[in-house]
């Protein structure tokens, strides 16, 4: 798939080679979120950080199997490395997405085990599998066998009443002994019944001891950390005894905080100098994405938050959150809300310090 090819198309974006000197990494990462990290929001979010892993929405198998998979899976080349998130609860059909997914150039394929939406239960995915683990063995094992790339699983560290000491442990022994390459855990119980998906974000506390000592349990096992990391000192903090860090809400909400990452967790320089450079050099790509027929707001919504603490940020907001949604939105709206905005936007040094 060439830069900027229509989402519509099939074909895979080119997935660079892996070699000893580039393996995948995954010191920092984006979570997946649903309705968030869609293509756009993701080729965004590249022209902040190059080496952050990218992770699509989840995607369910039935989608997958009987859907538009051009839509549903087609990206830019540009957002390598980008990790496709499955839900589903079948090894054979699990196995059959993963290679597709691995086909299409995705460089790993991450299964959903933390999830606690109703329709995500109803469908028997997402969170409801941490009373399966059996179950997740066997879908971890299928897809291993299916493809090359890194097969890795999202979980919590426990549902309802479930004790974590016990089952997270039991957990990890059993996706470990089927395969898998890493363990990205959300440090929160996730309720099935009684909270909304949101207040499973917020209001089961956090325990990041247990994950910290998960890792200690498993130093052969690349163990990832998520949940309510909202800096990039918290992320680094955490760094020392786990192998990567998920930021999730904040990465979105203030976007320019990943101009930060490269310099502090890799050490190298930023894609760009400033928040405001890193806007305009997303405006070929809204261009491109405008004459293939897309609103100029689904692009944009993932914008919002790029500039904060500098003048003209709330009058770059309220332009676009009021020019762009409206039909036949060009790019100069995007173009007259980066004019309103000072030039005193921190450089990314400053971002990682």
């Amino acid at each position: 798939m060439r830069a900027n090819q229509p989402a519509g198309a099939v074909s895979g974006a080119p997935r660079p080679a892996l070699t000893m000197s580039n393996m995948l990494q995954r010191r920092f990462s984006i979570a997946p979120m649903m309705d968030w990290t869609d293509r756009h929001c993701r080729f965004f979010h590249r022209g902040l950080t190059r080496r952050t892993l990218l992770y699509t929405e989840m995607v369910t198998t039935g989608a997958i199997l009987h859907g538009d998979r051009g839509r549903l899976l087609g990206f830019d080349a540009a957002e390598h490395p980008v990790a496709l998130q499955l839900g589903g609860s079948e090894p054979a059909d699990l196995a059959e997405c993963a290679r597709i997914g691995e086909g299409l150039g995705y460089d790993e394929i991450n299964l959903n085990v933390g999830c606690p939406s109703d329709r995500v239960q109803n469908g028997r995915f997402g969170a409801c599998l941490m009373l399966e683990p059996e179950l997740v063995g066997q879908c971890v094992a299928a897809m291993k066998a299916a493809v090359r790339i890194p097969v890795t699983v999202k979980c919590r560290i426990g549902v309802d009443e479930q004790n974590p000491e016990e089952v997270l442990f039991a957990f990890a022994d059993t996706v470990k002994a089927a395969g898998v390459d890493a363990l990205i855990v959300h440090a929160r119980k996730a309720w099935l019944k009684g909270l909304s998906p949101k207040e499973n974000r917020e209001v089961p506390p956090l325990d990041y001891g247990i994950v910290h000592r998960l890792k200690a349990a498993h130093p052969d096992l690349p163990i990832v950390l998520n949940g309510g990391i909202a800096t990039l000192d918290d992320a680094q903090r955490h760094l020392g005894a786990l192998d990567g860090i998920m930021m999730g809400r904040a990465a979105y909400q203030e976007p320019w905080l990943l101009l930060g990452v490269d310099p502090l967790f890799y050490g190298e320089a930023a894609p760009q100098v400033s928040a405001k450079a890193a806007g305009l050099a997303l405006l070929p790509y809204i261009e491109n994405e405008l004459a293939k027929g897309a609103r100029l707001s689904s692009i944009t919504r993932h914008v919002l938050g790029l500039f904060r603490a500098v003048p003209g940020a709330r009058a770059f907001r309220r332009h676009l959150s009021t020019e762009a949604v409206k039909p036949g939105a060009t790019a100069q709206v995007f173009v007259d809300a980066l004019a309103m905005v000072g030039e005193g936007d921190a450089d990314p040094a400053a971002v990682a310090a």
